[in-house]
């Protein structure tokens, strides 16, 4: 019962599907961040879906990309990309990280936000049309949902808060801090070298841009607000999809040249 909690607590809160409800607590929520790579599981699941649904019909390239652009957005709820704007606007600010912090609090999205969520989209959108339609791409692909949220969920556990508030710092000292950092490390060694295997040279890029963009999050976090927020964890795991899906196509760009 306690498993099924904690994996309702995981996805109630990181996804849009249904699920049945429970009251929080610190028992269901210590291993909720253990969880949350299901949740890429389900996203990566359902691009496969699509995948073979557009070979079947078949689809064209743009249909198919914007299924695969659209898809994780579905699944989580626009959750991550709501703190994605969130972290543009306070980043394009330029403010002390006090006001930056204030910037993330207010639910309004601002100018910079707007513009750098079109770009993001566009972006994700062309480089999903030039996926190879391989299997291995798309399984690529599809194990980087898994894998960049295991990233995430350990740096809630791994690295420290902005302040002594918000969710972020609620599933925080919740956790089980060192067996949390432990599961999810695993699970993204586990899905690196499923991409690897998948992919050999387009995998390992992959797992080497979400590495990246961890190291990226984490300095860009203590630097400019003091630490990690929920709408900080969102903008990394947006960024490092990206990331990811464009070394899958550099890969793919690299080995028609040889």
């Amino acid at each position: 019962m306690l498993l099924l909690e904690t994996v309702a607590v995981a996805f109630s809160m990181f996804s849009a599907l249904p699920m049945p409800q429970f009251e929080w607590n610190r028992n269901n929520m210590r291993y909720a961040l253990c969880a949350f790579p299901l949740v890429g599981v389900a996203a990566g699941a359902l691009l496969v879906g699509w995948q073979i649904i557009c070979q079947a019909v078949p689809l064209s390239q743009l249909a198919r990309a914007v299924g695969f652009t659209v898809i994780p957005i579905l699944v989580s709820g626009g959750i991550h990309l709501d703190g994605y704007c969130d972290s543009c606007d306070a980043l394009a600010s330029h403010a002390p990280a006090e006001k930056k912090l204030e910037i993330l609090a207010d639910p309004h999205i601002g100018a910079f936000g707007v513009i750098r969520l079109a770009v993001y989209l566009l972006v994700f959108l062309a480089l999903c049309a030039e996926l190879p339609q391989t299997a291995g791409a798309v399984s690529c692909l599809a194990l980087v949902q898994p894998a960049s949220r295991a990233a995430s969920g350990f740096g809630v556990a791994a690295l420290n808060c902005a302040k002594n508030s918000g969710l972020v710092h609620t599933f925080a000292n919740a956790a089980d801090r060192h067996r949390v950092k432990v599961v999810c490390v695993v699970i993204w060694a586990g899905c690196s070298l499923a991409m690897a295997v998948c992919w050999p040279f387009g995998g390992t890029l992959a797992a080497v841009a979400v590495a990246a963009a961890f190291w990226r999050y984490r300095a860009v976090s203590y630097s400019q607000f003091g630490g990690i927020t929920g709408d900080l964890a969102g903008w990394f795991l947006q960024r490092a999809q990206l990331a990811a899906l464009a070394a899958l196509c550099i890969a793919a760009w690299l080995q028609q040249l040889v």
